[in-house]
């Protein structure tokens, strides 16, 4: 299928902002939050900021993405801020804070999507020759920051949800479900891609992230909704 490159310039146009936000800022409320509990490695380092300068990764947040969107054609995209560092040893009550640092993230992301719902009752006071652009950018950092916290709420390391499942479950289950995080990412790259891949060829429909993802996602765009009056279809 060929590349429709006027559609992709349009979607980056609308998504480039909101995506560049959401990972960042997430990644600051980790530092902030874990700073707050007692370890101040990400302030040491500059990451408890919210210039999103300091938290970009070129390959994460520009190059992957933008590689995602040319091979998908505008069908699928996925990108990361740098990581903040927190030391586990240095928390305060290090299992309660992890827990609380990892929640961080995903909260500010749902924040963004209602603070960005409510931002749309200014488009009209906005020029004209800007507001559908501006419209379309609010819309889509609102559906951007509730699929990245509910993706990040996932229960499995080193997602944020993994980490908070290890701090509310007992040992017996928490410890080998911790061990999991060294293999997360493999883990994810296979659900992500080479499980619907196989699907694809058998005629099945194993995107299981997405499945898993798609009513809480929806649940949550109707509870912003409701909660501020602004519509996304």
């Amino acid at each position: 299928m060929p590349v429709d490159y006027g559609h992709l310039l349009q979607l980056i146009s609308v998504t480039a902002l909101p995506v560049i936000f959401a990972v960042t800022l997430h990644e600051a409320a980790h530092g902030f939050v874990a700073n707050r509990c007692g370890d101040d490695s990400a302030l040491r380092l500059g990451r408890v900021s919210f210039n999103p300068v300091r938290h970009i990764d070129p390959v994460g947040t520009f190059l992957l993405p933008l590689l995602l969107l040319l091979l998908s054609n505008g069908r699928f995209v996925f990108g990361y801020a740098k990581p903040v560092p927190v030391a586990y040893a240095r928390l305060n009550r290090p299992r309660r804070d992890m827990i609380l640092v990892a929640a961080a993230g995903p909260a500010t992301n749902l924040a963004l999507a209602l603070v960005s719902a409510l931002l749309v009752f200014l488009v009209p006071y906005v020029p004209t020759v800007m507001s559908e652009w501006l419209k379309a950018n609010l819309y889509a950092s609102v559906l951007i920051n509730v699929i990245l916290a509910v993706f990040n709420m996932i229960p499995l390391p080193p997602l944020d949800g993994g980490r908070v499942a290890v701090g509310l479950l007992p040992i017996s289950l928490a410890a080998p479900l911790a061990k999991l995080e060294r293999h997360g990412i493999l883990i994810l790259v296979a659900l992500l891609v080479l499980v619907p891949m196989i699907g694809a060829s058998w005629g099945i429909d194993l995107n299981l992230v997405a499945l898993a993802m798609q009513r809480p996602v929806n649940w949550l765009l109707a509870a912003i909704q409701w909660a501020t009056g602004v519509g996304y279809d």
